[in-house]
């Protein structure tokens, strides 16, 4: 299946066409505030505190610093190039179960993510919260409400029946390895216990790659992104470059927040990243206390993984 989809700059207008929202059907943000019905041409205005009050990933307040400190220190010492090729190696076996899109969706809330400072919510509810918010501003990208539902399906890994990885090896923020660790990195400093770190192979700016050679090239950190991107690929999912893009890489902050290592990427990567910017804020923004009722929505996410996905998926 071949699957088209508009430029992103073209689409800022769709926002402001949906001035039909039912006001009792919308989507309530961190903080109490609404998706609008008339936004600007950005279409979602994001809030700027979350439910605690406290900017969105802020890691220096709230009862969670220390353990969100904690997780990046040892996650920055532990993703080393020689582990991410063990787990890629073993994880593309895709030999720990099969079920469908919408079951995993339901298994993910026996999942808690250490590294998130936002959410305290189930996470089918973020799953959803994302997706619903893209679907109000982008209702012609189905494929994007889809991507939005299954981002994070990869949390699974640290269910015991995925084998129960620790959370540094699931969640968090995602790096290169094989090349320099930019400071673009949150905590950076724990890098400098990573073996990799003094490695002369790997600590210049390109390190083992070559600028432009696009990140399908590049080792990335071990995690729920890149095993979502493998069970999505290898099921042979029809969903567009942009969504498997987003897929693998949402959580790359070094990189579409701060636009660090972008000497990596091709031409595909960088139309690509456009939609991954557009994602994003959706992603972080879109977390609420306001729960989405599941059922009421489930019909249509159902449509949506019949239309790109097989019945059932290996895992």
């Amino acid at each position: 299946m071949t699957v088209l989809i508009e430029n992103p700059a073209d689409l800022g207008s769709q926002a402001e066409e949906q001035k039909h929202v039912e006001e009792t059907k919308e989507l309530v943000l961190d903080g109490g505030f609404s998706v609008p019905k008339s936004v600007s041409n950005d279409g979602f205005v994001a809030p700027e505190i979350n439910s605690y009050g406290h900017t969105f990933r802020d890691y220096n307040v709230g009862g969670r610093q220390k353990i969100v400190e904690e997780f990046y220190r040892t996650q920055h010492i532990n993703q080393t190039y020689d582990f991410v090729k063990r787990m890629r190696e073993e994880y593309s076996k895709l030999n720990r179960m099969e079920m469908s899109i919408w079951e995993c969706c339901e298994l993910l809330n026996e999942v808690v993510d250490d590294s998130d400072p936002d959410l305290d919510e189930p996470q089918i509810q973020h799953l959803l919260q994302s997706a619903e918010a893209i679907r109000k501003d982008y209702p012609n990208e189905d494929w994007l409400h889809l991507t939005a539902l299954i981002h994070d399906l990869g949390k699974v890994l640290l269910l015991p029946q995925f084998g129960g990885l620790p959370q540094w090896a699931v969640v968090g923020d995602i790096f290169p390895l094989g090349c320099a660790f930019d400071e673009a990195n949150i905590h950076h400093k724990y890098f400098k216990e990573n073996p990799d770190f003094n490695n002369p192979a790997y600590n210049t700016k390109n390190g083992i790659y070559t600028e432009g050679c696009g990140l399908d090239n590049v080792t990335i950190s071990w995690g729920h992104d890149d095993y979502m991107y493998l069970v999505a690929k290898e099921n042979g999912t029809t969903l567009p470059s942009a969504g498997l893009f987003i897929i693998r890489y949402h959580s790359f902050y070094p990189l579409h927040k701060e636009e660090a290592y972008m000497h990596l990427l091709n031409d595909q990567d960088k139309e690509d990243l456009k939609w991954l910017k557009i994602f994003n804020k959706y992603d972080l923004y879109s977390k609420s206390k306001v729960l989405i009722d599941v059922e009421e929505v489930k019909p249509y996410y159902l449509s949506l993984i019949e239309k790109y996905f097989p019945a059932k998926l290996k895992w």
